[in-house]
């Protein structure tokens, strides 16, 4: 039987793969050309990842949702210039192929391990599933800010959510 967490956790992958998953399927089938349009152009470059910090980022403040409260304008052109300088989008696109095309089945992982799930990640597996494939899970958390780009959004957080976490496995 699903716990809250876990039908919560369905429930937003479910919401993921009908509104917010456009951009997986396309670099996962046609990664090159994504790639060709967002090399023709840097607001395609700059719309195609603003996007993404929209949507993947804790970022609503007052009932307004906007990638700079979560991440400053300054990293989101870093990063857009990363890609455009670097006309990497194709290759970065391409992951999603490889992803998405694996050639069998993934295995066990018996390493320590730690996971922090931050409330706005966009899978949020819960510690039961997470156990399932990883046997030596020794931390576990959920920060209370962040999402997918926790390391932009929350840097702090996530410096002593790492900590935490290698405190467990000295």
């Amino acid at each position: 039987e699903l716990t809250a967490e876990e039908q919560a956790a369905l429930d937003a992958a479910a919401h993921y793969a009908r509104w917010d998953n456009g951009y997986s399927q396309q670099q996962a089938s046609r990664p090159q050309t994504i790639g060709y349009a967002l090399a023709d152009s840097p607001v395609g470059q700059l719309a195609w990842i603003v996007e993404k910090f929209w949507s993947w980022t804790d970022c609503e403040q007052d009932g307004i949702a906007i990638p700079d409260h979560a991440i400053s304008r300054t990293a989101m052109l870093d990063t857009v210039s990363l890609y455009w300088f670097t006309n990497t989008a194709a290759s970065s696109a391409r992951l999603y192929w490889e992803s998405f095309h694996p050639t069998g089945a993934l295995p066990a992982i018996d390493c320590p391990t730690g996971m922090s799930v931050f409330p706005f990640e966009i899978f949020k597996a819960s510690r039961r599933w997470v156990e399932t494939r990883f046997s030596d899970l020794r931390y576990w958390n959920t920060p209370p800010h962040g999402g997918h780009f926790a390391a932009l959004e929350q840097p702090e957080l996530l410096a002593q959510e790492i900590r935490a976490c290698f405190k467990t496995m000295i």
